[in-house]
């Protein structure tokens, strides 16, 4: 049940700036940090696996669903069966296998809080294995954007929103993750209600990042110094000075190239919630031609205005590609800085 980060990010009056530099997050030093673009690849493995449908089982007693009638939901994480930990789907059939069709416990997790309940599985009549009747997730992989490096502590932001699973919509919960070198190959031009998207091809040789926390603000970890190798650092700008107007993207829509493309901050929203802090808008005649504005993988590409890191793009107008929001990029950087006092 593999699923790509393209599907995962699905759509998804300001005031004048600053004369002064002034610190992220109240700190007394202003935080300095390569803005990317490169779009790389991303492989996600869950803590535990999550519940994305159900089915019905032939069985000697007829069609039965045991993962529903024992009351598990869409979106349930499952952590434990019996005094087994499981965190891939085969470690879920080995289980099965050995239990047969005997009562089991099953420990799971819903909204953050944890549940207990008790399944039997069925043989089913078509292959005589035994079966709960539900469609699981353990991972994901897709391609995404680097938002920013840190040449301090080598780390990374990137995406602006969380990987969250294409049929729940969920948080998808991180185990382990890794990035990958990747090169855009294709763009599937984006138009009116129908988003485009990039597709690449990745280098699976090894691993260039190590990926530590999937958060709704974005995903966080530690990047290889190679991948922004010639890059420069710069300010990251605070939320007042941020304004209306002219600013421009970074972002990597062929092969491994990063380049710079016009857009007008045209809105800022004042304390989102969601990461949607700004509504931009592409007016680049190169970008409009080649994506058709905003497409899924470009969602990280960072947003830089008066020579300052501003924010990232995160979602894409499904009635207007032109057009797309973005999460502020001091929101993203206080989220990192939590993630690791966590």
């Amino acid at each position: 049940m593999a699923a790509t980060l393209a599907a995962a990010m699905l759509l998804g009056g300001g005031g004048a700036a600053a004369a002064e530099t002034e610190p992220v997050n109240g700190s007394s030093e202003v935080r300095m940090v390569v803005p990317v673009g490169r779009a790389v690849g991303i492989k996600l493995f869950s803590d535990g696996v999550m519940v994305v449908g159900f089915s019905q089982i032939p069985s000697a007693g007829g069609n039965v669903i045991p993962a529903r009638s024992c009351g598990l939901k869409e979106g349930d994480i499952i952590t434990h069966i019996n005094a087994a930990e499981v965190d891939t789907i085969e470690e879920i059939q080995d289980q099965l296998a050995a239990i047969g069709g005997e009562k089991m416990s099953i420990r799971a997790l819903r909204d953050g809080h944890a549940l207990q309940v008790t399944a039997q599985a069925v043989q089913c009549a078509t292959d005589g294995t035994y079966k709960l009747g539900a469609w699981l997730r353990d991972s994901m992989a897709g391609i995404g954007t680097v938002t920013y490096y840190d040449p301090v502590t080598g780390a990374f932001g990137a995406l602006g929103h969380g990987i969250n699973d294409v049929d729940t919509a969920q948080l998808m919960p991180l185990e382990t993750g890794g990035v990958l070198s990747a090169s855009v190959s294709d763009v599937k031009k984006g138009r009116r209600g129908a988003p485009g998207e990039l597709h690449g091809t990745f280098d699976q040789s090894g691993d260039v990042g190590t990926l530590t926390a999937n958060t709704a603000h974005g995903i966080f970890g530690t990047l290889d110094a190679s991948m922004v190798q010639g890059m420069d650092a710069v300010e990251v700008a605070g939320r007042n000075q941020v304004r209306t107007g002219k600013a421009v993207i970074c972002s990597n829509i062929s092969g491994d190239e990063v380049k710079t493309y016009e857009v007008e901050i045209s809105r800022l929203f004042p304390n989102s919630g969601d990461g949607r802090d700004m509504m931009i808008k592409v007016t680049d005649p190169e970008l409009l031609e080649a994506t058709g504005g905003i497409v899924q993988g470009m969602s990280g590409s960072p947003i830089l205005q008066d020579g300052r890191l501003v924010g990232a793009v995160t979602h894409v107008l499904v009635g207007d590609p032109t057009q797309g929001y973005g999460i502020l990029a001091e929101r993203m950087l206080n989220t990192e800085k939590s993630c690791k006092k966590d």
